[in-house]
This record gives C-alpha cells, sequence and structure tokens, in this order.
C-alpha cells in the first residue's frame, strides 16, 4: 500500500491519490505511518505523499490531515523512533501547518497544552510544532470559536498562552517550553505570562537546570519584559544565598544542606556570565539592571543590594560603556550605607524602629570570598572599586600642612569606614586571586610614588598587610618595588620611613632588593636636598634594627614584635648572621658620616640608635664608642673648668646665619639611654664571662663624663655660660638668637642630667638634691627666657621645645614626686601633659619607645594613676587657697592631664580600655585580679565618673564669685568622653543621664561655655536613651519665660524646668543648642519618612499587597507624628519668644523651612499611599486630624510671629522668602490629600489668602526710626520680596 500511495504521488496531479486515500479506513493510514516510521523506512516522503492527496480545500482532507498531525505527534512523542526520522517527521509537519483552518489549529494547540498540564510528554520533541502553530493561529484574521466567545486568531493565541502558563509544567520542559517561546511573536502582556511562570519554576528546580533555563529567559527578554526577567533573578538568587548563610551559620546542625556552597558559587557564576553577555548584545538590558538597582536605593541603601547582585554589576564593569556608572553607584551605596549606621548608632529613637540589617560593606566582603570559586570577571571590578574607594575617601589633607589620620579602630566617620573597606577589598582580593596580585601591588606603589604631597598613609597600611601576608609570593613582583626604591629621595620623610617598614620583610628574602636599596640609600646620603639625607639616615637605621647580628639577645626585647609570617621568613633567610655583621659594620661606617652633615641628620641619628641598640645587641660596642667620640668634641676634659661643655662649637656661623650645627643635648640624652639599657641589660648577662677590658672601658669612660657633667653643671653659674638676666635673647639680633640656642641647648642638657641622675640614684638622698639643683638651673633659665619672650611679644613666645625627658621617666618621676617641692612638681605634670598632646596629635611621643605602643600605653596608665591620685586628694580649692601662684594650680594640670588622656586613650587603644581601667584602680591587689576580670568596662567607668562627679558638685557649691569656669568646663569634658564607655542599656547610663539631668535642673550658672559643655553632655547621653524632644519642648518654654514674648503686652509664666537656663544663658547659648537638636531629630524624621517612600513605591500595585504593606509601618509613622506634633510645640514657644536679633532668629528661620518641608514630605508620603491602597487608613486619618488640630492654631499665629521677627531682622530677610515658599508647599500638598482621602484635612486650617503679613505698624516705625533713612528702602523691597512668586530666587543686593 504504501508503495501504491508513493507512485500515485509521483504524477502530476493529486487527484487520483486524493481517491485512493478516500477509499481507506480510518485507521489504515495511520497504522502504515506508524509501522513505516518505527521501521526506520521512507517516513518522509510517505508524508508528503498524503498531505500532497489530503489538500485543505476540502474537508476531508484537513480531517484526515489532523488525524495524521495527533498519530505523528504520538509517534515522535513515543521515543520508538530514530532521532532523524523523527526530525523529518516534525520538520515536514512544520512546514505543513499553516496550510490548516483557524479551528483545528487551535484545537492542535490545545492537545499540546493538554499534554503539557497532565505531563503525558514523553521526550518533549514535539514541542518544537508548537510555536509554529500558535504563529500559524495568529495570522488568520476570521474569527474563531473559542469556548464559549468568538475570538480573532490573535486572541485565541494570547488565550491559549494564558491557559498554557497557568498550568502545571513538568520540570524537564520548563527549559524547552520557554525556549519555544523565541519563535512565536508576542505582545509584551504574553511575554509577561510567559516569564512570570518560567521564574515561578526556579524554585522547583534542580540548581544545574537554572543556568540554560536563566540563558532563555535572556534571549526572550529582547521581546520585552527584561525589568521582570532581571528582577526575578536577582531576587531568587539573593533569598537562596540569604538561605544558604542562615543554614551555614544556624547553631543546630541540619542534617541535609539544601545546596553545597561550592556548587552554588559556581551556578551563580555562570548565570552573571550569561547576564554580562546579554547585555553586551542588548544594552536596553544594561541600562535596566542598573535603573532598578537605582530606584531600588532610593528609600533605603540595602534594599535591592545583595552579594549577587553587587557581583552581577561587578561583572557589568567590564563593559566599557556602564563601568563608571556602575562604579559610581556601588561608592554611593557604601557611603550611603555607612551613613545610615552612623545615623543610627547616634539615635536610640531610631533603633527602637529600624531593625538591624546587614550592610553594603559586609555584602561586597562576601563577593569577595565567594569569588575563590573561579568568578574571575569579578575580580576587575573588585580592584577598581577598592581603589576608588580608598581615593576618594582616604584622609585629606587640613590647611596647617599636618594631616587628620585617626587610628583604624576609631574611623568612626563614613568616610574612614569607605576608606578602610576599599584597603580590605583590596587585602582579601589579593589572597585569594594570583593572577591580580602584580596589578595590586604595581596600583599601590604607583600612588605612593606619585602622590608624595597628599596624605598616603592608608596606601602604606595597605602594602604593609600585604607585605606581611606574602613576603615569599612578592619576590616575583620584586621589581616593582625596587622601581620605588629610585623615587626614594624624591618623597617627604614620613614616607620613605612607611615605606621602608612596609616591605622590610621582602627584604630578607631577597637579597638583590637589598642590595639596590643600600645604592639608593647611599647616593641619598650625599644628595643636595635635606629631606634625601634624612632618609638615608632613616632607612639605614631601619636596616640596623632589622638585621639580626649573631649573638644579640632574642627578640622578646624588640620594640616591635615580628609577624609570624616575617619570623618564619628569617628561619629561611638565605645567607647567615655572619654576613649580617659585616652588613651592619658597613652600614655603621656610612652612618659615622652623617656625624658631620646638618643638625637635623645628626639628630635623626642620635633618635635612632637606642631603637638600634635594643634590638641589635651586638651592635653596642660600635654605636657606643661612636657616640662617645662625637661627645668627646664637645666636652671640657679638665675637670676644674666651667663650664663642662663647649656650647660655642655647637653653634655654626656662616655671615649673618647663625644656626645650631650639633643638638648636644639630644647627644647627650642618647648617649644615657643607651648607657642605662647597657648596665640593665648587657652588662647582667656578662657577669659570669671573662671580658675583654677594653670593651667595657667605653662604658666607664661614659659614666664618668656624665658624672663630671653632673657636678660641674650644678657649680656653674648662669653668667658662665653668658646667659645671665642682662643677656640679649632678642630675635632680631644675631648675638640674640646665639643665646636663645644656647638657652635650650643648656636646657636639654639639664633635663638629660636629672633623668640619668635620677636613675642611678636608688633614691639616695644626695642624689635628690643634685637633681633638684640641676632643675633650679633649669627653671632660672626658663624664668629668664619666659620674662624676655613676653616683652618682645613675638611669636617665640607660644613656641615650647619637646621636652628631653622619656615618658617613662616622667611617669617614674610623677610618682616619686608626690610630696616634692611645689615647682618640681608642676615641671613634671607639664612634662607628662606635653607627652600627652604629642600622642594624640601624632599618634607617638618623642624619646625611646616612643613608637611602641604597648610601653607608651603602659607608662599612660602609670602617668594617669598619679595625676587621678593628686587631683582627688588635693582639690584645686584647697591648693588654691593656700598661695596665689601664677599660671594654673597642679591639681588644675592634673585635671587637664586627665582629660587629655581620656580622649587619647579612646583613640589610640579602644581594644585596651578595660585593661586601662583596672590600671586606674588603686584598690586592685595582686590576688584580686582574678575575681575582677569579670568587671564589665561600664561598671569600672561608673566608678571613675563618681569621682569626677563629686568634686563638680563641690565646685558648684562654691559662691558664684569663686566659681573656677576652667575647672568645672575640664570636669564635663572628662564626664563626656568617660561617659561613651557606658553601655547605654545599663542602669550605670541611666544614672548619669539623670545625675546630669539633675545638675541641669537644680544649679543656674551665668558661664555661657560651662552651659553649653554641660547641655551638650546631657543632650548627648539623652540621643543615646530616647528621643530628646520633650526635653526640647521643656527648654523652649523655659527660654520663652526667660526672654518674654514678642508681645509685649503678653505676661509669660515662668516654667523654670532647669535652672541653668537663665537670663545670660538662654540666648543665643541655649537656644542655639536646641535648635540644632531639633535640626538632627527633623533629620531623623525625614530619613523615616524617604525610607517609608522607598518601601511604598517598592510594592506592587494590586489592593491588598499594598493594604497589607503599610501594616508594617505604623508605628515608625506613629512615631514620626509624635516627633513632630512635639516639635511644633517646641518651636511654636520659640517663634513667640522675643528672641535677640542675630543668629538665633536666623537658624530659627531655616529650622522653621526644615520644619514645613519635612511635613511636606510627610504629606506627599500620604499621597502615594493613598494612590497604591485607596485611602489613607483609619488611623492615618486620626493621627493626622490631631496633628492638624495640633499645629493650626500655631499656624495662624505663624505669620504674625514671622512679620515680627521680620521686622526685627530687616537686614537678614533671606531666609523668610523661602519660609513662606515652605509654608505655601506645604498647604498645597495638603490640599490635594484632602482631596484624594476623600477627608476634609483643611477644616482646622486657616489658609494664607494673601502673601503679606500682617504688619505691626508701630514696632516697624520703630525699627525703621532706629536704623534711619536707606534702611527705610530696604524694608520696603523686603515687604515685596514677601510677594513674589518665586521668592527662594529673587535676592536683593546688599
Amino acid at each position: 500500500m504504501d508503495q501504491k500511495i508513493l507512485s500515485l504521488a509521483a504524477e502530476k496531479t493529486a487527484d487520483k491519490l486524493q481517491e485512493f486515500l478516500q477509499t481507506l479506513r480510518e485507521g489504515d493510514l495511520t497504522n502504515l505511518l506508524q509501522n513505516q516510521a518505527v521501521k526506520g523506512k521512507v517516513a518522509g516522503a510517505l508524508l508528503r505523499a498524503i498531505f500532497k492527496g489530503s489538500p485543505c480545500s476540502e474537508e476531508a482532507g484537513t480531517l484526515r490531515r489532523r488525524k495524521i498531525y495527533t498519530c505523528c505527534i504520538q509517534l515522535v512523542e513515543s521515543g520508538d523512533l530514530q532521532k532523524e526520522i523523527a526530525s523529518e517527521i516534525i520538520g515536514l509537519l512544520m512546514l505543513e501547518a499553516h496550510h490548516f483552518p483557524g479551528p483545528l489549529l487551535v484545537e492542535l494547540a490545545n492537545e499540546f497544552i493538554s499534554a503539557v498540564r497532565e505531563g503525558s510528554l514523553v521526550n518533549g520533541k514535539s514541542l518544537e510544532l508548537l510555536p509554529i502553530i500558535l504563529t500559524a493561529l495568529a495570522t488568520k484574521k476570521e474569527n474563531l470559536a473559542y469556548g464559549k466567545g468568538v475570538l480573532s486568531g490573535e486572541e485565541c493565541k494570547k488565550q491559549l498562552i494564558n491557559t498554557l502558563c497557568s498550568g502545571r509544567w513538568d520540570q524537564q520542559y520548563v527549559i524547552q517550553l520557554t525556549s519555544m517561546f523565541k519563535d512565536v511573536p508576542l505582545t509584551a502582556e504574553e511575554v509577561e505570562f510567559v516569564v512570570e511562570k518560567a521564574l515561578s519554576m526556579f524554585s522547583k528546580m534542580n540548581l544545574q537546570e537554572i543556568p540554560p533555563l536563566v540563558y532563555q529567559l535572556l534571549v526572550l527578554s529582547s521581546k520585552g519584559s527584561r525589568k521582570s526577567v532581571l528582577e526575578g533573578i536577582i531576587a531568587f538568587f539573593s533569598a537562596l544565598d540569604k538561605q544558604h548563610n542562615e543554614e551555614q551559620s544556624g547553631d543546630e546542625l541540619l542534617d541535609v544542606v539544601t545546596v553545597p556552597s561550592g556548587e552554588l558559587r559556581h551556578v551563580e557564576g555562570t548565570i552573571i556570565l550569561h547576564i554580562v553577555f546579554a547585555i553586551k548584545l542588548d544594552y536596553e538590558l544594561g541600562r535596566e539592571l542598573v535603573k532598578h538597582l537605582k530606584v531600588g536605593q532610593q528609600g533605603d541603601s540595602n534594599n535591592n543590594l545583595s552579594p549577587f547582585s553587587i557581583a552581577l554589576l561587578l561583572s557589568v564593569t567590564r563593559i566599557q560603556r556602564f563601568q563608571d556608572q556602575v562604579l559610581d553607584l556601588l561608592k554611593t551605596s557604601v557611603v550611603k550605607s555607612f551613613k545610615d549606621l552612623q545615623l543610627l548608632q547616634g539615635s536610640k529613637f531610631l533603633q527602637n524602629l529600624v531593625p538591624h540589617r546587614s550592610y553594603v560593606s559586609t555584602m561586597i566582603l562576601e563577593v569577595v570570598k565567594n569569588s575563590v570559586h573561579s568568578w574571575d570577571h569579578v575580580t576587575q571590578g573588585l580592584v577598581e572599586l577598592g581603589f576608588i574607594l580608598m581615593d576618594s575617601y582616604g584622609p585629606k589633607k587640613v590647611h596647617d600642612g599636618k594631616t587628620i589620620e585617626t587610628s583604624p579602630s576609631l574611623s568612626r566617620m563614613p568616610n574612614q569606614h569607605a576608606c578602610k573597606l576599599g584597603a580590605n577589598i583590596l587585602l582579601e582580593t589579593f589572597k585569594i586571586h594570583e593572577m591580580i596580585r602584580q596589578e595590586i601591588l604595581e596600583q599601590v606603589l604607583n600612588r605612593v610614588v606619585t602622590r608624595a604631597s597628599s596624605p598616603i598613609s592608608h596606601f602604606l597600611d595597605l602594602l604593609s598587610n600585604i607585605v606581611m601576608y606574602a613576603p615569599l609570593v612578592l619576590q616575583s613582583c620584586s621589581s616593582k618595588v625596587t622601581e620605588a626604591f629610585d623615587y626614594l629621595s624624591f618623597l617627604p620623610l614620613q614616607t620613605v620611613q612607611r615605606l621602608l617598614k612596609a616591605v622590610q620583610p621582602l627584604l630578607k628574602v631577597s637579597m638583590s632588593m637589598r642590595d639596590s636599596l643600600i645604592l639608593v640609600l647611599r647616593k641619598a646620603m650625599f644628595a643636595n636636598q635635606l629631606d634625601a639625607r634624612k632618609s638615608a639616615v632613616a632607612g639605614f637605621l631601619l636596616l640596623l634594627k632589622n638585621f639580626k647580628v649573631l649573638g644579640s639577645l632574642s627578640s622578646s626585647q624588640c620594640s616591635q614584635s615580628l609577624s609570624v609570617s616575617q619570623v618564619h621568613v628569617d628561619v629561611h633567610s638565605h645567607y647567615n648572621s655572619v654576613a649580617n655583621e659585616t652588613f651592619c659594620l658597613e652600614i655603621m661606617d656610612s652612618l659615622r658620616r652623617c656625624l658631620s652633615q646638618q643638625a637635623d641628620v645628626r639628630l635623626m641619628l642620635y633618635e635612632g640608635f637606642y631603637d638600634v641598640l635594643r634590638r641589635n645587641s651586638q651592635l653596642a660596642n660600635s654605636v657606643m664608642q661612636t657616640l662617645l667620640s662625637q661627645l668627646k668634641q664637645f666636652y671640657e676634659p679638665k675637670p676644674d673648668l666651667l663650664p663642662p661643655l663647649k656650647l660655642e662649637a655647637c653653634i655654626l656661623t656662616q655671615g649673618d646665619k647663625i644656626s645650631l650645627q650639633e643638638p648636644l643635648d639630644y647627644l647627650l640624652c642618647c648617649i644615657q639611654h643607651c648607657l642605662a639599657w647597657y648596665k640593665n641589660t648587657v652588662i647582667p648577662l656578662q657577669q659570669g664571662e671573662e671580658e675583654e677590658e677594653e670593651e667595657e672601658a667605653f662604658y666607664e669612660d661614659l659614666d664618668d663624663i656624665l658624672e663630671s657633667i653632673t657636678n660641674r653643671m650644678i657649680k656653674s653659674e648662669l653668667e658662665d655660660f653668658e646667659l645671665d638676666k642682662s643677656a640679649d635673647f632678642s630675635q632680631s639680633t644675631s648675638t640674640g638668637i646665639k643665646n636663645n640656642i644656647c638657652a635650650f641647648l643648656v636646657m636639654g642638657v639639664c633635663e638629660v642630667l636629672i633623668e640619668y641622675n635620677f636613675s642611678i640614684s636608688s633614691f639616695s638622698k644626695n642624689r635628690f638634691e643634685d637633681i633638684l639643683s640641676l632643675f633650679m638651673c633649669y627653671k632660672k633659665l626658663s624664668d629668664i627666657l619666659n620674662e624676655k619672650a613676653g616683652k618682645a611679644k613675638t611669636k617665640m613666645a607660644n613656641k615650647t621645645n619637646d621636652s628631653l625627658l622619656s615618658m617613662k621617666f616622667v611617669s617614674s618621676l610623677l610618682t616619686a614626686l608626690f610630696r616634692s617641692s611645689n615647682e618640681f612638681m608642676r615641671y613634671a605634670v607639664n612634662v607628662a601633659l606635653q607627652k600627652v598632646q604629642q600622642l594624640k596629635e601624632t599618634g607617638h611621643v618623642s624619646g625611646p619607645d616612643g613608637q611602641n605602643p604597648d610601653k607608651i600605653f603602659q607608662n599612660l596608665c602609670d602617668i594617669t594613676r598619679v595625676l587621678l591620685w593628686r587631683y582627688t586628694s588635693i582639690p584645686t580649692s584647697v591648693e588654691e587657697s593656700g598661695k596665689k601662684e601664677k599660671g594654673k594650680s597642679i591639681s588644675l594640670l592634673c585635671l587637664e592631664g586627665l582629660q587629655k588622656i581620656f580622649s587619647a586613650v579612646q583613640q589610640f587603644y579602644q581594644p585596651k580600655i578595660q585593661q586601662f581601667l583596672r590600671a586606674l584602680d588603686v584598690t586592685d591587689k595582686e590576688g584580686e585580679e582574678r575575681e575582677d576580670a569579670d568587671v564589665s568596662v561600664t561598671q569600672r567607668t561608673a566608678f571613675q565618673i563618681r569621682q569626677f562627679q563629686r568634686s563638680l558638685l563641690n565646685l558648684l557649691s562654691s559662691q558664684e564669685e569663686d566659681f573656677n569656669s576652667k575647672e568645672a568646663l575640664l570636669l564635663v569634658t572628662v564626664l563626656t568622653s568617660l561617659s561613651k564607655l557606658l553601655e547605654p542599656s545599663s542602669p550605670q547610663f541611666v544614672q548619669m543621664l539623670s545625675w546630669t539631668s539633675k545638675i541641669c535642673k537644680e544649679n543656674s550658672r551665668e558661664d555661657a561655655l560651662f552651659c553649653k559643655s554641660l547641655m551638650n553632655l546631657l543632650f548627648s547621653l539623652h540621643v543615646s536613651y530616647k528621643s530628646p524632644v520633650i526635653l526640647l519642648r521643656d527648654l523652649s518654654q523655659d527660654i520663652h519665660g526667660h526672654l518674654g514674648d514678642i508681645d509685649q503686652d503678653v505676661e509669660v509664666e515662668k516654667t523654670n524646668h532647669f535652672a541653668i537656663v537663665n537670663l545670660r544663658t538662654a540666648a543665643p547659648t541655649v537656644c542655639l543648642l536646641v535648635l540644632s537638636q531639633a535640626e538632627k531629630v527633623l533629620e531623623e524624621v525625614d530619613w523615616l519618612i524617604t525610607k517609608l517612600k522607598g518601601q511604598v513605591s517598592q510594592e506592587t500595585l494590586s489592593e491588598e499587597a499594598s493594604s497589607q504593606a503599610t501594616l508594617p509601618n505604623q508605628p515608625v509613622e506613629k512615631a514620626i507624628i509624635m516627633q513632630l506634633g512635639t516639635l511644633l510645640t517646641f518651636f511654636h514657644e520659640l517663634v513667640q519668644t522675643a528672641l535677640p536679633s542675630g543668629s538665633c532668629v536666623d537658624t530659627l528661620l531655616k529650622d522653621l523651612c526644615k520644619m514645613y518641608t519635612t511635613l511636606t514630605a510627610l504629606v506627599r508620603y500620604y499621597l502615594q499611599v493613598c494612590q497604591s491602597s485607596g485611602g489613607i487608613p483609619k488611623n492615618m486619618e486620626k493621627l493626622n486630624k490631631s496633628k492638624s488640630l495640633n499645629y493650626t492654631g500655631e499656624k495662624k499665629e505663624k505669620p504674625a510671629a514671622v512679620a515680627t521677627a521680620m521686622a526685627r531682622v530687616l537686614r537678614e530677610t533671606k531666609p523668610i522668602p523661602n519660609l513662606i515658599f515652605a509654608i505655601e508647599q506645604y498647604e498645597k500638598f495638603l490640599i490635594h490629600l484632602s482631596k484624594k482621602s476623600k477627608v476634609n484635612l483643611m477644616q482646622h486650617m486657616k489658609l494664607s489668602t494673601s502673601r503679606d503679613f500682617k504688619i505691626k505698624g508701630n514696632i516697624l516705625d520703630m525699627v525703621l526710626r532706629e536704623d534711619g533713612e536707606d534702611e527705610n528702602e530696604e524694608g520696603t523691597a523686603s515687604e515685596h520680596g514677601g510677594q513674589n512668586k518665586e521668592p527662594a530666587k529673587k535676592k536683593r543686593k546688599k
């Protein structure tokens, strides 16, 4: 039969074939086709023949075709056919599909749809036919019966797609079904159906099947719905990431983890690549992505960002067109996130309302961590982002040339956080990805070398961390570092020191690098620029410190412990300690040449030798001999000659110019410290050994010389130095300059000798007498200099020289001096203050161990303990009543020291606060230490706070004329810095708050500065506990009571909540303070409103969704309205207060403007809520009503009040038009809201019909008469300013 059909088909006309086919029974044809196809014979030719004999023009032919189609589809699905035959059959069916009439196409499509819904497809091969059927259907113009109605072909197609998408899809056909739609012409609505369906299938599929599905979706997105596709993919993976993190961090061990971490990351990586590839082909998709993530950020920076979306954005940076846009978006997100965090940390009110969220910074670092799973496409973006953050937010230069730098632990500000994040990104990326290391190192070094003038400490820190992490790995990049060495002589000294310190571990593993550095340093040593020579000295000293000579003491005496990686490198170094010795002695030779150079270079050497000895004790002999021979040039060996030092030789005279040649005081200081160290550490170890005599000689020589200098200095009079009172100390003559230099040298030598004698004294009486004699010599000179400087009133008067005493000595001296002479005690406390000030400004102190944070901390604890004891045991009042002295009393100096120390410890030693507070507890005995370990920081701080509270109460109980405002100010500053250590949720914090509040309520002082600092303390405590609006309202009533009403006829009752507010302090002090606090509250409320707006715009527009969505916002809205209500009362009080014109009125008007802008923002938010949910929720209506009631009374008075203010400040009329504009904007939106919500919100409002104010003529006349004729013109101009259409833009010329 099949042969017959084929032969008939070969004829020219199909008539016979038609006739023959009609004679066959129903099942014959299908059985024949089935058999032929299964056997693998010529099914294609047979099928063509059948189609030829079944034209669609006849009904019988059409029905025959229909059956054949059904039969073929079943055949293909059965899986019994060979691949080629199945493909051929499907191909033929596709070609013939468009001949079908509409109704049959609908039937065929329905068959497919029911097969998909019932899951009866076997291999899904036949699905290839469905797009052709749907496309054919769409071209049919006639109306078709569908369901109960009649639809056009296009509408039928839409209905069919809708039915298909709303049914169940089998997991294995999802990809096929999705890819099928790319061949169907779809409208935007139909694309949305398909995309929604495919996205909803994500959660039901295996992870490995998602990337191909995403690929098909991206292909489909070229037809539309780009936004939905991207949103869906990002939302799905963000949720998956979140779930995955929770599973990993969950305490309970889950029996089955949904997805292994590696697999999830690889799938995400593939999907990101698919999306980036799609964006390259379709830029519209990229624009949609950036837009989607930008919009999500308007309300809240964390809304749309997740580790997945950040990784995606970073990958998109590889596309040139989007690079800047995306990096900018990420940069602003990071800073916004840190700003939000700062706002939240500073306000208990916000913390209670806004749940703690993860921040963008943690997400970015998570991306770095995830990128280990071969996400190479992300690394470049990460590196760029890291450098952008470090460049944009690194430390900035300040006006006096010093850079402001604080330690990383205290990077409080958003910018510092952002810079730190940049460094972390780069460091972590460096650790994970080898291929990018070279580039990161190169970029860091480029910045270090090229930005000599701007602060680059953050890059040097990063470099140091990178080198620490992997000195051996970096050997491959050594050429880059060597290249940077060539620029050393052009870089500032500080940069050179930090750079060499950072790369120091590399020098230990790379001989070539070390050699090239030495060459560079030797050249620099003879450079023209002084800085280059200083850099050379710094470099050589660093090398001496770090290359150990055999037999040196263990590194337990090092001032900075080396990191594990460095020590590890040291062990495997390629050369031994003997080689080190030759190397170090060579360097010592080079350094000796420096002793003939300028004073600054010598000074560096003297300051560095002590550290070298402590690190490399075998060099002691060489160093001490060098120092001894240097000292002998300036020492008078004859024992009876006075003075013992040749000061003339230390001074260089070139023509008229006189300068210091040899810093003799620093030379002696260096000798004294080295000698003390040598005696304490080296000699005890040599006791048992027989040492050569000459080795010991230098140490005895030095001892004798210092002894001789001491004795002769005590005998010398100032006349011996030609420095008595009659000497010339003016800065204008050469003799004067020379005498000044000599005087400072002598004072320095005295200080060094004081320390030397103290260190060898063993507390003997004679030694102490010597020390006091030396001090008297110092004091006489110091007094003469101060007196002369006071007369000359030169700039030099303010400049004090750094003391040469070491910090350790100061702490020992203070302890010993408790009951000693006042003068000496005052001097010691002053030096201690100087050291602390130095620490605060630079992060380290001068003198030995000045760069070692642990030793400094130890000394700080000792000094604090002494100062605290002295201040609490001898109060200022007791001391001052004894006798009046010039300058501050010692107790006051102690308090000043304490204030500086507390702030320095919080700045540099945040992690050690517990240890610091324990050290202050004098009652601590060794045995109790274990029990004390669990006493919290808050409890220890509270104990210290109580001592200072007592002192402040004593001060306040004194008479007004005896009130010491300096001390009071210092006490409040100390309390403020200590209160920062209290945990805001602790009872101690509440106690502190109520104590401060009580002090403000009960004490009235007219000292404005004291009032300001006390009120600041009150507010800073209050905002960490709850919102300060009630406090503001009470204070505003007090201010109103004291200053009176603007209407002079009105008598204001005095409330007197806070006694600290009185006629002297009410304005401007307290007034400006409360206004700035009100501004902060407005800022917080504004932030909350913006957050709410962002949430509303994110919600879907369906009514049920949005009405549910507003429910969680109710507490926030209620809080906002409460805040604004109380603030309105606060402003109402101030607007009616007779404030003095000037800053108070200006600030008030500005803040009123802000108030109205915030109210407008709230009304606009409600407008948004109305649009999405069709009305304001009931409780909002009530709240809004009560709010209207709350401030309309005041609203009526406001223009009148402002008018009066206007008359008072005719000169400062700029804020007024802005305020009018803000009020009108507010009214405009309120009217809108009334219409939208069908609630009359205006019933309690009196609309300002005219833009004119009612200006009180009598007051105006009075002011105008005072201000004269020209002011008159200004007055009229300002009135017109009020009537101008856009007041904000019109400004009068002054």
